[in-house]
């Protein structure tokens, strides 16, 4: 999760070019339950921005409203200038969901070509994809068929065919294996060079970390930072101990120093800035003690901090 694993890429003009994606003061709520309060946000050409927070922080309904789905009850949403929910802006958007089914009777080929011409990108448009993607030796298969990497590049070559200003991954490499996730991101950073902006939500802290400029965090409606992953985690604490302690992980979070006490079964994994005294701390309380390591803290780490100690999903 270090800093010199981060991918940048440097969106074309990007001084001047207009957000593919602008909200502002999006505000959304069912009866009396608010899950949007005020977001604002912006993407830019070729650039990834992560959405991040915990269950009912407003992430599900945030995309809807991007992708269409919803209509704002107040505030704005715009894709490349243009209403989402309006037919003549969906060229302009492209969606991988974490899981999609497929109709069994149709092939690689067709699903692909049926999406081109439904964006209005024409039957022509499909054949290039297939080849970014890596999908010509399936072309005649039935997605049914396919492996959970093949469908995701599937699903990624039905989003990329009309060639979109922005992209939506909704937890696209949940479930993946390591080869087909890298496989994935490089697929992702060839369309970002060429201009391709994305917003993508995800759990998987080190793929955020690896692959996006600007990490929003979010939290009951409400955009608690938006900034570069190096960023915020510069600003949290200095250290991560983890250690096997049988400790109340409520009396853990009183002492000196702590930010941030979650508890992972056996283990507590702790949030500091003065691991030293914790650490004498800790041993003092628990002679039972065990297991212990102190790591430099990661983004996980700052987003756990900035949510109230309540975990990404």
């Amino acid at each position: 999760m270090a800093a010199q694993n981060t991918i940048v890429t440097e969106p074309p003009n990007a001084a001047v070019a207009e957000p593919v994606l602008a909200i502002d003061g999006l505000r959304h709520a069912y009866g009396g339950t608010t899950a949007l309060d005020g977001v604002d946000l912006r993407v830019g050409p070729g650039e990834c921005v992560a959405l991040l927070g915990p269950n009912g922080a407003g992430k599900t309904t945030l995309v809807a409203l991007t992708v269409g789905l919803l209509a704002p009850q107040r505030g704005r949403v715009l894709v490349a200038g243009a209403d989402p929910r309006d037919a003549r802006t969906r060229r302009n958007l492209g969606v991988v969901h974490q899981e999609l089914g497929f109709p069994p009777t149709l092939t690689v080929r067709e699903l692909v070509i049926g999406a081109a011409v439904r964006g209005g990108a024409g039957r022509s448009a499909a054949g290039p994809v297939l080849d970014e993607l890596d999908l010509g030796a399936l072309v005649g298969r039935r997605a049914v068929r396919l492996s959970g990497g093949q469908r995701q590049r599937l699903q990624l070559a039905m989003a990329l065919v009309t060639d979109p200003a922005l992209l939506v991954l909704d937890e696209p490499t949940a479930g993946l294996d390591v080869g087909a996730r890298r496989a994935f991101r490089r697929s992702l950073v060839r369309r970002r060079e060429r201009g391709t902006g994305v917003l993508m939500t995800t759990h998987l802290i080190e793929e955020t970390a690896e692959f996006a400029d600007r990490v929003v965090v979010l939290d009951h409606g409400r955009v608690l930072t938006d900034e570069a992953p190096e960023a915020l985690v510069s600003r949290l604490p200095d250290r991560t101990v983890r250690v096997r302690t049988a400790l109340d992980t409520a009396w853990v979070a009183t002492l000196p120093g702590v930010v941030t006490a979650t508890r992972d079964g056996a283990h507590v994994r702790i949030g500091t800035r003065t691991p030293e005294d914790l650490l004498r701390r800790l041993l003092a309380a628990d002679d039972e003690l065990s297991d212990l390591r102190v790591e430099g803290t990661g983004l996980e780490e700052a987003v756990v901090g900035l949510t109230g100690g309540e975990p990404v999903s």
